[in-house]
């Protein structure tokens, strides 16, 4: 089975691309999404959030939901406002923003290599998250949200998909966000076959963003595999959206935390016991760390720089070296009691794409009592905690550029 395939893409019919696209929809809250689509009835959200469209009441996992997804889905295929591809082809995609430009592919990506983790993850799931993604997948009979993967770059596989770029893209529009997302479509046999053979000489692929999605996919597999007595292999359902992006051109940002009680301290006990760990030194501007094992501390008003000496970074283990694991095992959880994050609700995680002033503002609302700025974990840290098959502590990563719902789906 190849790691990756063409497919006969579901998209916007042309010049609806801008109606239709939509951020992932993982990324706001009902209420956000319900704001989003007040006088666009193309959204996409209308398909992945689509509790949008009934009762407030209605519970956001109640078949209700994943019944009028499926419904919102055929109303925008009856109406041609998403068109399905004659033939299997590839999708070349480009995110940019600023001076960042990332260019990659949408391509089917193989369950089995998912499986047998040549596509590798670095991050558990939850049980309730990932069965929210089988029922949206089976309702479907799709898959409408890309697993964000990363290929080790690859010069050829790059100058494939530039040289593809260079033509007129068949999407080209910026979001709410000032992303710009282009589209090309790739239909042209002889580079589909260059493309898959480029990739399957590959060692592996890496799960950058979407382990719910990829995970609920080898489900769906699974089950509908063993209802199919003519089972091949070739069915959609043996692959899934994925768009793969090569690892030098991702863009990681830091991970933030804020925590909402000092632990019975009061802040100058805090203080103390953070100086018998870290150095400490007191900024009069926000602190963004520069590299591994600096971090920045708001508490008070005041902004500190805390510096972990180099002999307490255990650089020989990929995961209790990163920057996330050094603050949890020298910080949260001796001195603020915070043992699991995933589970405390003592703690929670802002995106750098909000900012340091977004800190400030958490801390400053008396909500919050501690806010911490880390350095970003990179891509070369992630992929060796992947090829190690280690676990990443949680909100490690902050991808920024977002890719687009709706550009591109997968029917099964």
């Amino acid at each position: 089975m190849p790691l990756i395939k063409a497919f006969p893409g579901l998209r916007p019919a042309a010049g609806r691309a801008d109606e239709v696209a939509a951020p992932p929809y993982d990324v706001m809250s009902t209420a956000e999404a319900r704001e989003m689509v007040e006088g666009k009835p193309w959204s996409f959200l209308h398909i992945s959030r689509s509790e949008v469209d009934l009762p407030p009441e209605v519970d956001p996992y109640s078949p209700q939901v994943y019944a009028k997804a499926a419904d919102n889905l055929s109303a925008m295929m009856d109406e041609c406002v998403l068109v399905q591809e004659n033939s299997d082809c590839y999708y070349v995609y480009r995110l940019s923003i600023g001076e960042h430009v990332q260019t990659g592919v949408v391509a089917a990506a193989s369950v089995e290599a998912y499986d047998s983790d040549r596509i590798k993850r670095h991050e558990l799931t939850r049980p309730t998250k990932e069965q929210d993604r089988v029922n949206q997948i089976d309702a479907l009979n799709a898959q409408t949200g890309p697993v964000y993967l990363v290929y080790p770059s690859d010069e050829r596989i790059d100058d494939l998909l530039s040289g593809v770029a260079e033509g007129e893209p068949a999407i080209d529009i910026t979001t709410a966000d000032t992303v710009r997302h282009q589209l090309w479509v790739l239909s042209d046999k002889t580079r589909i076959t260059a493309l898959s053979l480029l990739f399957d000489a590959l060692p592996a692929l890496y799960v950058a963003d979407g382990h719910h999605r990829s995970a609920a996919a080898s489900r769906v597999a699974a089950a509908r595999k063993a209802c199919n007595p003519q089972h091949s292999g070739d069915e959609p359902y043996n692959y899934f959206l994925s768009v793969i992006f090569p690892h030098h051109q991702t863009r990681i940002l830091d991970y933030n935390r804020i925590v909402k009680d000092l632990n019975g301290l009061s802040p100058k006990q805090f203080l103390d016991n953070v100086s018998q760990r870290f150095k400490v030194e007191p900024s009069d501007k926000p602190v963004k760390p520069e590299e591994t094992g600096q971090f920045g501390m708001y508490i008070e008003g005041q902004w500190y720089r805390l510096v972990l000496p180099q002999k307490q970074i255990p650089v020989a283990d990929p995961v209790a070296s990163l920057d996330v694991s050094l603050l949890a095992n020298e910080l949260l959880e001796p001195l603020l009691g915070i043992v699991d994050q995933r589970t405390d609700n003592r703690i929670d995680f802002v995106g750098g794409i909000r900012g340091l002033k977004a800190l400030e503002q958490r801390v400053d609302s008396q909500e919050w009592v501690v806010a911490f700025s880390l350095y970003p974990t990179s891509m070369k840290a992630l992929m060796a905690v992947s090829d190690a098959g280690k676990i990443m502590p949680p909100k490690s990563t902050w991808f920024e550029p977002k890719l687009a719902d709706g550009l591109v789906s997968h029917l099964l």
